[in-house]
């Protein structure tokens, strides 16, 4: 991983390589650069030593030959030895344009030393005539040697003047490059520091972002930062935490349905207890006097009378039921049709009931008093107010994998608000002469039973009647 203090490291390692390459490679320049010059000035130097040491042998001559004394002549000798010392540093001086006039000047400065050699040789013998002779050749000479290092420099000055102004041309050139070079290294290094800034400041961003998201609520967006150091840790840290929370904000909702849910059976279970408690009040009495009552009229010769009191018996029994429990389809259409037998003798010939049933599908499992509540609601708002009657039409229809259950009649329909509030399983009051189990009470009973929204539907169209629909899923319930 690479770590912030090493990308820092890095960049600061190649800022101080950058800056020591430039300072060694102007280093190196001045260096050069002096170098020539100390060179040129050795040049004028040596020259000009050559000519002050031939004019000191000169004067010593003349001195020695004044006052010819062991001092006098020591001094000559220290001078005569130091134009030979400086003869070896004029070797130095040759090059191509200078090395004829060069020669014949270290020739000069051999005639100088060996004048003055004869002019020791001939003093010493007292010949002062030749003493005087030669000290004339040595000043000549000397005159000589002057003239020619002023050639010399001359010469020089000449040759090296075009060095000279390419120093001064190269220096302009190499301040322009270093203030180019400058500029380019800030740009550079501004480029680079403003990219390693965003490799940083875009990941905090992206976790500040992340961390505001979080303090609001909200825990769907995903932290992903594209870089290896720290950060990019603390991100994957981030990620991590957002996704357990997220799993316990999901297990917190699962446990809150399935409390709500629970609470809701309990509610319903109390509510049929509660109703079953009303119908219950003693049952075995009610049903031993209908069924005396139905004797009763079928001695006295009232079929009619009495297998409609059986069908009110089966009704109570039925429904005396706990609501809790699951029964067949045979058995709601059983009961069902008890139910409509009561209502055919109440209504005679204004009810019509047309069933369709596939005996096919009768064993599917549902939850017990489901169809009549439906078919009670049919009768009470599309018979009973009508008077000329209406038709209400029954159907169990097999559909492969679910069975659908249609029960449709040919009253005044619902308007959409009163269906979406069934549907909603918002509480609407019994009307009519009901049994007292509610249509939205049958909608949350069905959806608890098998575990899904979707198993009831309801089209209906003012004037024109209202058709409710089931959908059991056979591996359901």
């Amino acid at each position: 991983m690479n770590s912030i203090q090493k990308k820092i490291l890095l960049l600061t390692t190649v800022v101080v390589i950058i800056m020591s390459i430039i300072w060694v490679a102007l280093t190196y320049y001045n260096y050069k650069t002096q170098n020539q010059y100390n060179d040129i000035l050795q040049r004028y130097l040596t020259m000009n030593e050559v000519s002050n040491t031939s004019q000191q042998v000169i004067t010593d001559i003349n001195n020695y030959m004044i006052k010819p004394a062991p001092d006098t002549l020591s001094q000559l000798n220290q001078s005569k030895e130091h134009v030979e010392e400086v003869k070896y540093e004029v070797y130095k001086l040759r090059n191509e344009e200078n090395d004829f006039t060069l020669t014949n000047y270290i020739h000069l400065i051999d005639s100088l030393i060996e004048t003055t050699d004869r002019i020791i040789m001939f003093h010493s013998q007292d010949n002062t005539e030749a003493s005087t002779k030669e000290f004339a050749e040595a000043t000549r000479i000397a005159n000589y040697i002057s003239e020619i290092t002023l050639a010399l420099l001359d010469s020089d000055l000449k040759t090296y003047d075009v060095f000279y102004r390419g120093i001064i041309e190269q220096s302009e050139e190499l301040n322009k490059l270093g203030i180019w070079l400058l500029l380019l290294i800030t740009f550079l290094l501004l480029v680079v520091t403003y990219w390693f800034s965003l490799s940083i400041t875009r990941p905090v961003q992206k976790l500040t972002k992340a961390a505001n998201e979080f303090s609001r609520g909200r825990f769907d967006t995903q932290v992903k930062v594209d870089t290896n150091d720290e950060i990019a840790f603390l991100a994957k840290t981030f990620e991590r935490m957002r996704i357990n929370i997220n799993n316990l904000i999901s297990e917190i909702k699962y446990k809150a349905q399935l409390e709500r849910e629970l609470q809701q059976n309990k509610i319903l279970l109390h509510e049929s207890q509660f109703r079953s408690l009303q119908s219950q009040i003693n049952p075995h009495f009610l049903f031993n006097t209908l069924n005396t009552l139905s004797k009763k009229a079928y001695l006295e010769g009232s079929e009619e009378t009495s297998d409609l009191l059986v069908s009110v018996a089966g009704l109570l029994r039925y429904n005396l039921k706990r609501l809790d429990r699951s029964v067949t389809l045979q058995d709601e259409v059983n009961v069902l049709q008890q139910y409509m037998d009561i209502q055919k003798a109440r209504f005679t010939e204004r009810l019509n009931l047309y069933m369709e049933v596939d005996s096919s599908c009768l064993d599917v499992k549902i939850p017990a008093l489901t169809l009549q509540p439906i078919i009670e609601n049919a009768v009470i708002h599309a018979v009973e107010p009508e008077e000329e009657g209406g038709s209400i039409y029954f159907r169990v229809i097999d559909e492969g994998e679910s069975v659908r259950v249609e029960i449709e009649d040919s009253g005044r329909g619902m308007d959409k608000g009163k269906i979406k509030q069934i549907l909603e399983e918002t509480h609407i009051d019994s009307e009519g002469h009901s049994t007292g189990i509610g249509f939205s009470n049958v909608v949350k009973r069905l959806r608890l039973f098998y575990g899904y929204n979707d198993v009831i539907d309801i089209e209906s169209v003012v004037g024109r009647g209202t058709k409710v629909m089931i959908n059991i899923q056979k591996n359901k319930g």
